[in-house]
């Protein structure tokens, strides 16, 4: 490893002087000739009929350029699987949510589509709805898609080894139900979409989005033009977290509007807008039941968890999988039966999010507390009893090439002085650990991979094309070091263009874990590709064989004799002059088993690596007003290799940021009959730079592993989801009360001091 001169070194980001200087654009900053305003009206009710909509006033107005209904989709239905497809672009007959878009206008300013939208006259028949998934589960009659028996949108059921046995085997059996309340993405920059259609009748979109090939294939399809028609074009992200990896209505209508305008046009969600239209994470009632030997080690576990869907099912499928594979990568269990049931409710819409599942992960670790308590052990010896392994299969039969989750457990550990603080803080004062793992390198469910080409300019730098779009995480980055890594280079000679479909290749997107570990690779193999040209080149001007040669610092030179060498810039010009490409693609496609499917046959290699993570955080809670003041955060996470260990740390503390501090201490919705209350920042309590711990220890720890690029994987997720584990631990240690809803309010911790004190006194 100390042989590379730029990966694993400390780089500051590459677009970060454009962020911090206010020129990075965005799709709000985008401005097109002629281009119109688009605003989209939504239904007021929460379930009802549409009868009529009468759009001929709102056309009338002056300044109004087009009106769109579901009369103009042709009634196309969309998902992300085939088999949940249940989504129209603009509703036809009926909505199914305080928001589902129902119209669609194209104006001059927005003063002017904001009185268009009141002057569409739309007559409702108001249907009975239902807002409780339990509630919804139970109806027969009150049914938000008429295809779903029971409003059961998805049911994902897992049952390995021999469960029941094992039970009977078990030393000790405890089974506890946890409830975690929705949270929403929040991201910085709330969803703006511009869209064109050009002389040629190529649509041209830009949007912040988590995969530009994955948003373009169904524009493709729902207009019913060639997919290199199509072209999604890169802008500046404010932020995905998984809320932006699919095909939204809006997508479709501002097309629709452009397309019918013959005018650019776009449409700017406002916060209020951006919480209820785009994703929010499930909300969730988890029943765990978990037997273990006398040792602490687990023997059987069944889990049953209900998740509010919403109205329509998205990301579905793969939604109501994950939590359960969270569970059985972090830890060893032979026999396990889950049964996950995504409810369809008349709520909006519930997504993938990055911490997502957070009360079935903090149940998950709660309830190993617990059963630590009972056995008289500590939490850090059950985790280490029945952590994940290197070379072992999950229970769903994934392979674990790599992992140091051990080593992320004891290193956050003597980080945090654990083990002198366990049973021995103050009053009110607490420590808790939290541990949790997240695959790496599948593509959504879409079996694709990455590919790159890399060409050079005759001025010796390069230009790297690739899909992999930056969502803020640092991907651009990240194709940086890596090109300018393998092809001996410095950063700024590299040229990227990225996450554009007209220019760059196919790529599943920066979801799903799956950028560095794929795209990345496919950057390496085509810079590896390169490199290989240019060393053929070089070896007969030094007359030297190619094996001899590296390269570093814009020079090719011999191994063992460094000032025999020759600079890269020349070597590119002499292969011009003789007619000798020094340009390469590259390309790489996850090895997973093809047969695996979300629903259908849950078994099988999902991906090809995972990581793991360790976050223990150490809280002060106040016994009279319930607030939580958070001391210390550690965290520690497994992720293979550390391309860059600034770009890592600061992945590390925005996972803290989401899945601790925000995650379980202060995000939630209120609702009141089916509509979001607290849908802005002044409502919505996302924590605040001088909210976060005034102490965080990041801990990077290295497994490499053998398929990722250079030996990485994943880093940020498994911490966003094990802080959430580790602020609930350390509150619960706090009060001497195992709490089991999330997120922890002040109010729920009163309540748990409270029925604390009555026990007492009734003891």
């Amino acid at each position: 490893m100390s042989d590379y001169t730029i990966i694993g070194k400390r780089m500051p980001r590459v677009d970060s002087r454009a962020k911090v200087m206010g020129k990075a654009k965005f799709t709000a900053d985008l401005k097109l000739p002629g281009m119109l305003v688009g605003k989209i009206k939504r239904s007021p009710y929460a379930h009802a009929k549409i009868l009529n909509i009468n759009t001929s006033k709102a056309m009338a107005l002056p300044g109004v350029k087009a009106v769109v209904t579901g009369k103009d989709t042709e009634g196309i239905k969309w998902g992300v699987f085939a088999y949940t497809r249940d989504q129209e672009f603009i509703q036809t007959q009926k909505v199914r949510y305080i928001g589902d878009e129902v119209a669609g206008v194209a104006a001059v300013d927005e003063e002017t589509a904001i009185k268009a939208l009141d002057l569409i006259e739309v007559t409702y028949e108001e249907l009975p709805a239902v807002f409780d998934p339990m509630a919804a589960m139970a109806s027969q009659t009150e049914l938000i898609h008429e295809d779903f028996p029971d409003n059961i949108n998805i049911h994902v059921n897992i049952d390995t080894g021999h469960v029941d046995e094992n039970f009977k085997k078990a030393h000790y059996i405890r089974e506890d139900t946890f409830v975690a309340s929705e949270e929403s993405y929040f991201q910085a920059e709330p969803y703006a979409i511009a869209a064109r259609f050009d002389h040629e009748d190529c649509l041209e979109v830009w949007m912040p989005n988590g995969g530009p090939h994955m948003k373009a294939k169904p524009l493709s399809n729902a207009f019913k033009i060639p997919l290199h028609k199509v072209k999604v074009r890169k802008i500046a992200i404010g932020g995905a977290f998984g809320g932006r990896s699919e095909i939204c209505p809006v997508d479709y209508i501002c097309a629709l509007l452009a397309k019918k305008t013959k005018q650019p046009v776009k449409i700017e969600f406002t916060r209020e807008e951006n919480t209820i239209a785009t994703r929010q994470g499930h909300s969730m009632i988890t029943t765990h039941k978990t037997g273990v030997d006398k040792d602490g080690r687990v023997l059987a576990r069944e889990t049953t968890c209900y998740m509010d869907g919403g109205a329509y099912s998205s990301t579905g499928p793969i939604a109501t999988s994950v939590p359960f594979l969270s569970m059985e990568q972090a830890y060893r269990m032979g026999s396990v039966r889950y049964n996950g049931y995504r409810i369809y409710t008349n709520k909006p819409i519930r997504g993938m999010i990055r911490t997502h599942g957070r009360g079935f992960a903090c149940g998950l670790d709660t309830q190993l507390d617990m059963i630590a308590e009972n056995l008289g052990i500590d939490p850090v010896e059950i985790r280490l009893k029945n952590s994940r392994q290197s070379g072992e299969y999950t229970s769903t039969k994934s392979y674990v090439d790599s992992c140091a989750m051990d080593e992320t457990i004891l290193k956050a550990v003597e980080k945090s002085g654990f083990k002198e603080k366990w049973g021995k803080l103050p009053p009110f004062h607490g420590i808790g650990i939290g541990t949790n793992s997240v695959q790496t390198g599948f593509p959504m469910g879409i079996r694709g991979g990455s590919q790159s080409f890399i060409k050079f300019n005759e001025d010796g730098e390069a230009t790297v094309m690739s899909g992999v779009v930056d969502n803020g995480q640092g991907n651009d980055n990240m194709l940086v070091q890596i090109a300018a890594e393998e092809l001996g280079l410095l950063p700024e000679d590299i040229h990227l263009v990225s996450a554009d479909t007209e220019t760059t290749s196919s790529d599943p997107g920066s979801y799903s874990q799956v950028s560095t570990f794929v795209g990345g690779q496919a950057v390496k193999n085509a810079a590896a590709n390169c490199r290989e040209k240019l060393f053929k080149v070089a070896s007969k001007i030094l007359k030297v064989a190619p094996e001899t040669l590296a390269a570093a610092n814009r020079m090719i030179f011999v191994k063992n004799d460094p000032e025999k060498s020759i600079p890269i810039r020349k070597v590119v010009r002499i292969s011009l002059l003789n007619f000798t490409s020094v340009n390469a693609e590259g390309g790489y496609w996850p090895r997973v088993d093809m047969k695996r499917e979300w629903v259908s046959n849950p078994y099988g290699q999902m991906c090809e690596a995972f990581s793991f993570g360790t976050t223990i955080v150490e809280v002060k809670v106040d016994p009279d007003t319930g607030q939580v003041e958070v001391m210390e955060v550690t965290a520690a996470q497994d992720v293979g290799y550390a391309l860059n260990p600034l770009v890592l740390e600061g992945q590390f503390e925005g996972s803290i940021a989401m899945g601790g501090q925000g995650g379980m201490l202060t995000e939630y919705h209120e609702w009141k009959d089916g509509r979001c209350i607290n849908t802005t920042m002044l409502d919505y309590k996302l924590p605040l730079a001088c909210d976060m711990p005034p102490k965080i220890n990041n801990i990077i720890v290295e497994s490499i592993d053998p398929k990722g690029p250079y030996g990485a994987k994943e880093a940020g997720m498994s911490i966003a989801m094990s802080a959430a584990q580790g602020y609930s631990s350390a509150v619960s240690n706090a009060i001497g009360v195992y709490m089991d809803s999330f997120p922890l309010t002040p109010d729920k911790i009163l309540a748990a001091i409270k029925e604390k004190k009555t026990m007492m006194i009734n003891i």
